[in-house]
């Protein structure tokens, strides 16, 4: 890993070669199928990377005012902003950074829609529906299991819809694949086909992970002009989080011990699952380490990798390697730019990865290190 040693450490590192394969893919799904595509930042919000993005694609999704201000700051255009209950303290800002805004329940619209005529540019109301259909195993991630507090069901809207409330939007996929996303169609028209004839716009939402090796995209643009020529009038928008990010990059650590308590090996690393990755313990899942083997092989050395925090726990594993593990030794877990700069803290106030990018030559540029004024900065 000589390579990687002008690399600090900790470090989340962005690989751009591997992000404009990325967008090149969603902006051919987006052009064949007929539909938008755009960022959502709470799975991407990498503002020194959009320069790149803005190549590929036009807006995002906020779900918050400072999302919707670094959407209005940096990608140079209005966001399409739905979180799940406004603030009327920020309402004033948030409208100004928007040019959608999807309200998530018919009490929270009725309260707010007044304000969107005075906002001084246009702004499109919408609002979420749940069409309690959802795949998604992890309950942590169903927007659609028993009691949601997430969409308005079909049997709470009235038979014509609020005057000025031009467009619909969903959200019930995680990580899925086209066929996810068919299932949920069939029951979005199931239960919402009149109301689709109601409005201009059908959000999907996010989840469309089509920049996996494994996803059917022709599978995607079919079904996705299959449901344009079924409803002509509507426009349709995507947001996916992962699928930007997916694979682009990685999250740079070291080893500094290794402690062994009943014949198991944890190799203590300078970042944390708790403060750094805390996908991994909530989904759960284990993600690859470069040149290392999921579980024990054989009479490979086999390690748990150990977070910094005080977390008991802060740990996960095993993972096989070809030789010892010494103190020094650099770990890399790949798949770490999505879902994971977005969610990081200073728990424990242990050092925060820096931020790097490894340009189209092979260059590396850090972009950004934290130290002791970030973490006093957050409290008081």
């Amino acid at each position: 890993m000589t390579q990687f040693k002008n690399i600090p450490s900790p470090c989340f590192v962005l690989e751009e070669q591997l992000l404009r394969q990325n967008l090149k893919l969603i902006r051919s799904v987006a052009d064949a199928a007929g539909v938008e595509i755009i960022l959502a930042f709470k799975g991407f919000a990498m503002w020194s990377a959009f320069p790149v993005v803005k190549e590929y694609i036009a807006g995002a999704t906020a779900s918050s005012l400072s999302e919707a201000r670094l959407c209005l700051e940096h990608m140079n255009s209005r966001a399409h902003t739905y979180a799940p209950v406004y603030d009327p303290a920020e309402f004033t800002e948030l409208m100004n950074c928007s040019s959608h805004i999807t309200f998530n329940s018919l009490s929270q619209l009725k309260r707010f829609q007044p304000q969107l005529a005075q906002s001084g540019h246009k702004i499109s109301a919408g609002l979420r529906i749940n069409p309690e259909f959802s795949e998604v195993e992890t309950e942590l991630y169903n927007p659609c299991a028993p009691g949601s507090r997430l969409g308005v069901i079909a049997e709470q809207l009235p038979d014509q819809l609020p005057e000025g409330l031009e467009g619909l939007h969903f959200h019930t996929l995680c990580e899925s694949g086209p066929y996810d996303l068919q299932k949920t169609l069939a029951a979005v028209e199931e239960k919402f086909s009149k109301y689709l004839k109601q409005v201009k716009w059908l959000n999907m939402g996010g989840g469309h992970l089509m920049t996996r090796k494994d996803y059917d995209t022709k599978h995607l643009i079919e079904l996705l002009k299959g449901f344009k020529s079924r409803y002509p009038h509507l426009h349709v928008i995507l947001e996916p989080g992962s699928a930007f990010a997916w694979e682009t990059g990685f999250l740079k650590a070291s080893v500094l011990d290794v402690v062994e308590n009943k014949g198991i090996q944890t190799a203590m690393l300078n970042v944390s699952f708790a403060a750094h990755m805390p996908d991994c313990l909530e989904m759960p899942y284990q993600p690859r380490i470069r040149h290392a083997s999921f579980g024990p092989v054989g009479n490979k050395p086999t390690y748990r990798m150990g977070g910094n925090s005080c977390l008991s726990g802060d740990y996960m594993g095993y993972w096989s390697f070809d030789q010892e593990l010494q103190v020094g030794d650099s770990i890399l877990f790949e798949d770490m730019i999505h879902y994971t700069m977005v969610k990081t803290t200073f728990f424990n106030g242990v050092q925060h990865p820096s931020i790097g990018i490894i340009r189209e030559n092979g260059e590396f540029e850090l972009i950004r290190q934290f130290g002791y004024d970030d973490y006093k900065n957050k409290l008081s």
